[in-house]
């Protein structure tokens, strides 16, 4: 039983993040800030394409646009932080307000995953239905959703989170306020946390999982029954950028669950960490603009557009 001078009410933690000698300190600070900024200018630049051109107003593209917005928001609850930490070779943080502008888009980014993937769906498997069924209220109602259950998910874990009594000596060795560091710095009874956690998550990911998975079956069964070259061709490249993201990103989930015990599970965990708050959201613009034809082109015409302006200025 812990002692009352065991227990404190504080919300800051030291981060000790990356503890390595100032020249390397320097390379990694300069590849995170490199890897931030370009993660806000091509995931803005998808925003802009999409909101801007009439030929992009598409399902595809809208619930692309909303990817991306949730990507910067993932990106911008690590990266400000990653960047002090990295600098100073560590840090203090108010945790639990990190947590939840975490834990809020990741879970509205997996449901935006599985909406995507069922969206892709219906265009490969159902294209004569596609326009009747992917009509604008459909996917603004899925779009709410995923922004809605991602939110709901963020509050609960970070209310009962708010409840626990820290440590005072405690230190995360991570380079952000996962769930499981700060529970296992908790003072006080965290087992309806765990089960909170459990039941809500597990859920959520094997329901994604199982759709993701089912979608993508039944897409390549389709794309098989496809008797030419072209056709098929024509056909997987609708879907491969999705597929490649949602490869990566649960990839790394599942990697974390994986790996998350063992003598080396905190640097394990640090560097797969960093692939799905720090690469990934850097990755998808770059994933879907160099695979997707049309966004190539539209980001060629609005090359072009700016330069004949700036030329005629």
């Amino acid at each position: 039983m812990f002692q009352g001078h065991n227990r404190s009410d504080v919300t800051e933690f030291f981060l000790l993040g990356f503890q390595v000698p100032e020249n390397s300190r320097i390379i990694l600070f300069s590849s995170f800030l490199a890897a931030y900024i370009l993660t806000l200018t091509g995931n803005l630049m998808i925003i802009m394409l999409v909101s801007t051109s009439r030929h992009l107003h598409s399902p595809m593209y809208f619930f692309l646009s909303h990817l991306s917005f949730c990507d910067i928001m993932l990106s911008s609850s690590i990266n400000p932080y990653l960047l002090h930490i990295t600098l100073h070779n560590g840090g203090r943080l108010t945790c639990i307000v990190q947590f939840h502008f975490f834990a809020f888009p990741s879970g509205s980014e997996c449901l935006l995953l599985t909406v995507m993937s069922y969206d892709r769906y219906v265009a490969v498997c159902k294209p004569l239905h596609y326009q009747t069924i992917m009509v604008f209220p459909l996917c603004f109602v899925l779009v709410i959703l995923s922004w809605t259950v991602g939110l709901g998910f963020g509050l609960i874990l970070t209310l009962l989170l708010s409840r626990l009594d820290f440590c005072n000596s405690g230190s995360i060795d991570h380079f952000f306020c996962d769930f499981s560091p700060l529970v296992q710095l908790s003072c006080s009874d965290a087992s309806v946390l765990q089960i909170v956690f459990f039941l809500i998550g597990t859920p959520e990911l094997i329901i994604d999982t199982g759709i993701i998975i089912t979608t993508y079956i039944c897409i390549f069964l389709a794309i098989h029954r496809i008797s030419s070259t072209t056709g098929k061709q024509k056909a997987f490249s609708t879907c491969s950028s999705h597929l490649a993201v949602v490869c990566m990103y649960y990839g790394t989930l599942f990697a974390i669950y994986i790996f998350s015990s063992g003598d080396n599970s905190s640097s394990i965990n640090k560097i797969v960490s960093l692939i799905y708050t720090v690469l990934t959201p850097f990755l998808n613009p770059l994933i879907y603009s160099l695979r997707n034809k049309e966004i190539r082109v539209t980001m060629k015409t609005h090359w072009k557009k700016n330069k004949v302006k700036m030329l005629r200025a």
